[in-house]
């Protein structure tokens, strides 16, 4: 082989790697947006475990205001809890956008979504929008906090109070 095949050889393999290498974040956002939207379907679905799976045994959740769902809780034991009585009171989620941003081991997620429950008549009793702020590290969820209307939600908590809600 001669030096100069050898060099546009050596030149082509560095222009694949390179374009192989630069696609590899959009590789893994597209991953991450898939797996986000696979559990919360299966949330969605009253299955919480595969999202519950995705968290870190340290997650922090923090779910600010002054109703009954405010929280700031560690650990995934904690966070379940609060995900059943999500998926028991029937709350319905839905993702609109979801943005990944970052390396595995420091990834930023954001969500803008919308939940709401409908009563058996039909009734839209509850409906809020808010987004969702992400820290994702090797596939595990290590934090993540909702920001939505607080004072929909404490409305929420009104109603909840003078209504029996529960689901099989």
């Amino acid at each position: 082989m001669t030096m100069a095949r050898h060099r546009c050889r050596s030149a082509a393999l560095g222009a694949a790697l390179a374009t192989t290498l630069g696609a590899l974040p959009t590789l893994y956002a597209l991953a991450v947006r898939s797996m986000l939207r696979r559990n919360l379907g299966r949330l969605r679905a009253s299955d919480p475990g595969p999202l519950l799976d995705s968290y870190a045994d340290n997650v922090h959740f923090v779910f600010p205001g002054r109703s009954s769902w405010a929280a700031d809780l560690r650990g995934r034991d904690e966070v379940e809890r609060w995900l059943r009585r999500f998926v028991q009171v029937g709350l319905q989620f839905e993702v609109h956008e979801l943005l990944v941003a970052g390396p595995p081991w420091n990834t930023t997620v954001c969500l803008w979504f919308t939940d709401r429950l409908t009563a058996p008549d039909g009734e839209v009793v509850y409906a809020n929008r808010g987004t969702i702020l992400a820290k994702i590290a090797w596939g595990k969820v290590t934090y993540y906090e909702v920001n939505e209307d607080t004072q929909k939600v404490a409305e929420f908590d009104e109603w909840l109070a003078s209504h029996e809600v529960t689901r099989a």
